[in-house]
């Protein structure tokens, strides 16, 4: 019985200079090389989706939609399709520097629908803004209000661990309130890109690892992402409530 050939495998450097990458109407670079399990249509729209002001702190670097990256031995090669003897290896993303740029390989395979690809590349473009552009002030106030209110909940875990070092009163609180800020802003960026691009349950992003924020405080902070970032033309973004039965 014959078995299926592996999939072969080249080094990030290899898929950068044969994948000609496109530029989004916002001005984002992207690629996709490989087997990857997201339309050329889909994946347009979910890079277009992500608001202009967004996208101009994202200059000199480019994302690369892929099977899989793997990490191999001190070294990340990425896969031409999906493998399972290199899943286990596989990671959701590897930022690397190739060049003058910074070249970001998403593993869309190791993910089951659209709403998961969009989901992590929207994380990636949301901690990228962080670190480049720093933590909108009236953000930053709304989510420490909140907070000092005591509302039920955060958006994902690093905000959960760095809010409760930050108000346990410890002589490095003033520096985890800094994480817990940069941490629910890059949250709440990515969440109001997803729910741009998608129609999206709030409580599809329900975590077992910690109570997810509450809702109306969850809308309060998408509100004000979109009057800083207000969606792009051909875009909108909406918030419905509905009673569960």
């Amino acid at each position: 019985m014959s078995q299926a050939a592996s999939a072969i495998t080249r080094s990030p450097a290899e898929v950068v200079q044969s994948s000609p990458v496109a530029q989004g109407p916002n001005g984002i670079c992207y690629a996709h090389s490989g087997e990857v399990n997201i339309s050329d249509r889909d994946l347009d729209r979910l890079v277009a989706a992500v608001p202009t002001p967004i996208a101009a702190a994202l200059t000199r670097k480019a994302y690369y939609f892929v099977p899989l990256t793997v990490n191999h031995d001190d070294d990340t090669v990425i896969a031409d399709r999906y493998d399972v003897a290199l899943s286990d290896n596989a990671v959701c993303h590897r930022n690397l520097n190739i060049g003058d740029a910074q070249c970001v390989f998403i593993s869309t395979r190791l993910m089951d629908d659209t709403f998961s690809i969009a989901f992590e590349f929207y994380i990636n473009v949301g901690h990228a803004l962080v670190e480049r552009a720093g933590v909108s002030a009236v953000f930053a106030d709304l989510a420490w209000q909140q907070v000092e209110a005591g509302v039920r909940g955060e958006t994902s875990l690093d905000a959960w661990e760095a809010r409760k070092l930050a108000t346990a009163n410890g002589p490095d609180a003033e520096k985890y309130k800094n994480e817990y800020l940069a941490a629910s802003f890059a949250d709440a960026i990515s969440i109001y890109l997803l729910a741009i691009y998608l129609d999206v349950d709030y409580h599809d992003l329900r975590e077992r690892d910690y109570p997810l924020l509450a809702p109306a405080p969850m809308a309060e902070r998408l509100r004000k992402i979109a009057e800083i970032f207000p969606p792009n033309p051909g875009f909108e973004f909406n918030i419905y409530y509905r009673r569960r039965g």
